[in-house]
């Protein structure tokens, strides 16, 4: 199975991880020459929290979601970096239900690979808040790298 294009999808918590998810990325796309698709799926919420700090004027409705994913960490600083590895990558936003629009994105760009990154967490926190990340490698129409943070829980 060829890897043409990798789905990075990454959201605001991945700040931390950017450099570590990029590198694991890289580790793909740069011997197989393989383009990067920079994912970010966002709630209306979450936009409707942001879209000041980002200089959005514009309602929900009327906001074009690859623009504000451009704008949103850690997408400036992944950018950097596969630039400046010289592997060709574009930036795709989504806005609705993130798990389940990460996962449409994958599929409109046909990924071959995706990578996701998540944080450890507790059994009881998971059963309670849910787990993006787990809902992402379920539904994923193809095989997924999924980057966990090794922090030890306290």
């Amino acid at each position: 199975m060829a890897i043409d294009t990798i789905l990075l999808a990454v959201g605001p918590m991945d700040t931390v991880r950017a450099e570590e998810l990029a590198d694991t990325v890289l580790e793909i796309a740069e011997p197989l020459d393989a383009k990067v698709v920079i994912g970010h799926a966002f709630t209306e919420d979450e936009y409707e929290d942001i879209h000041d700090d980002l200089g959005f004027d514009a309602r929900v409705d009327d906001v074009d979601p690859d623009e504000v994913a451009a704008r949103r960490a850690p997408v400036g600083d992944l950018e950097e970096i596969f630039a400046d590895a010289g592997v060709e990558y574009e930036v795709r936003g989504a806005l609705g239900e993130v798990s389940s629009k990460v996962v449409d994105m994958a599929i409109d760009v046909d990924a071959d690979r995706m990578v996701v990154g998540g944080r450890r967490r507790s059994p009881a926190e998971k059963a309670v808040l849910g787990s993006v990340s787990q809902e992402i490698i379920l539904q994923a129409p193809c095989p997924v790298t999924y980057f966990r943070d090794l922090d030890v829980m306290e």
